[in-house]
């Protein structure tokens, strides 16, 4: 998902690259938004809640303080957030999880149920948001704004993604003014709604037995798929056709991605079982998610920016895809080759001994 905005100015700007307008390359920008945009950032949340659980149990079952090591763990996650922010990605999501996270640590002790209803107030309450955003564009108050103000402010970010290292960071820098207003006004409290959920199955013990919930998941894929497909092929007519103003196909695809994201990991859980092979190449990338995460906008800082080639806005929509494939896949093999000989991951292993303070048993 991230990689169309690490490679062109204009994407991060929400337009489409001017060099890019054949049939294939919006056929790769329809299917990316339809399928993926505003689902799998959903889905990670869920697990960020999810795993919130099973540090506190941790925490008792080793009768440690858990709330002194937790706050160690979300300030290890800001510095990280905040260098990959200016160094490589201003779209960087760890330090929403960071403040996310403090939200958690005060909602600990919430019972599921009421997760779940905070969880559909704050889904609802944005989709509101939009709504209302929508009917004053409707009247002639059009509030909708991009990252960049226009095409001549996409080429001038390209100009300096593609400079030195001191416009580059200096573009960070002056995109993320405008990236955390989005962060505080929608993705924010969007990451805080997925991270309940996955709190409220983890209290519940979900995962413990899943074969015990197999009509719930088969549920949530009954309704996910036509709904969220649904809804996302609104919201993709919002992003790339005028005939559709953005923010009703905010609102809508609010209120049903969260549904097409609980398909998707539905259908991971019911299909990963009878795909073994599969499961066990995705443990290892899976275990060091945070390292692939930010090796990912390094990979991509080299092909695009001046860091290295500084390919910026001159690789198609169809290409940046295959180069994702390919990233990935180098890192299922390297994740494995490294969990051979570490125990955790490197960046894994930095934050596990923040959390801790003190160095983990083994690298």
């Amino acid at each position: 998902m991230n990689i169309a905005f690490l490679a062109s100015g204009y994407r991060m700007a929400g337009l489409p690259e001017p060099a890019f307008s054949s049939s294939l390359d919006w056929g790769v920008r329809w299917g990316v938004t339809l399928l993926m945009e505003n689902k799998f950032y959903l889905l990670f949340s869920f697990l960020f809640g999810y795993s919130f659980t099973l540090q506190l149990d941790s925490a008792v079952r080793q009768s440690r303080p858990f709330v002194p090591m937790f706050l160690r763990r979300l300030g290890g996650l800001f510095l990280l957030g905040l260098a990959h922010a200016v160094l490589l990605f201003p779209g960087d999501i760890l330090t929403t999880y960071a403040a996310v996270g403090m939200a958690l640590l005060v909602l600990r002790r919430i019972k599921p149920r009421t997760a779940v209803l905070l969880a559909v107030g704050l889904t609802a309450l944005l989709a509101l948001g939009f709504v209302l955003l929508a009917l004053m564009a409707t009247f002639g108050l059009d509030m909708s704004g991009r990252v960049a103000d226009s095409a001549a402010e996409a080429s001038r970010s390209d100009a300096a993604l593609g400079g030195a290292f001191w416009q580059i960071v200096s573009e960070h820098v002056r995109k993320l003014s405008l990236v955390i207003v989005m962060r505080v006004l929608f993705q924010g409290p969007a990451v805080l709604a997925a991270c309940l959920i996955g709190l409220a199955v983890g209290k519940l013990g979900v995962f413990r037995d899943l074969s015990a919930h197999t009509g719930t998941l088969r549920k949530l894929q009954w309704i996910g798929f036509p709904v969220g497909l649904a809804g996302a092929f609104f919201y993709t007519l919002s992003a790339w056709n005028d005939s559709v103003h953005k923010f009703w196909g905010e609102a809508v695809d609010l209120v049903t991605a969260p549904l097409l994201a609980a398909a998707y990991a539905a259908t991971f859980l019911r299909v990963l079982p009878y795909l073994p092979r599969v499961g066990r190449a995705l443990v290892a990338p899976g275990r060091m998610a945070l390292s692939n995460y930010l090796a990912q906008s390094l990979i991509c800082a080299l092909i695009f920016t001046g860091y290295g080639m500084a390919l910026v806005d001159r690789v198609s929509p169809p290409v940046e895809v295959l180069i994702a494939l390919g990233i990935f896949a180098a890192q299922v093999l390297y994740s494995h080759w490294w969990l051979k000989r570490h125990r955790y991951g490197p960046v894994e292993w930095l934050l596990r001994y923040l959390t801790y303070w003190r160095k983990p048993t083994s690298v």
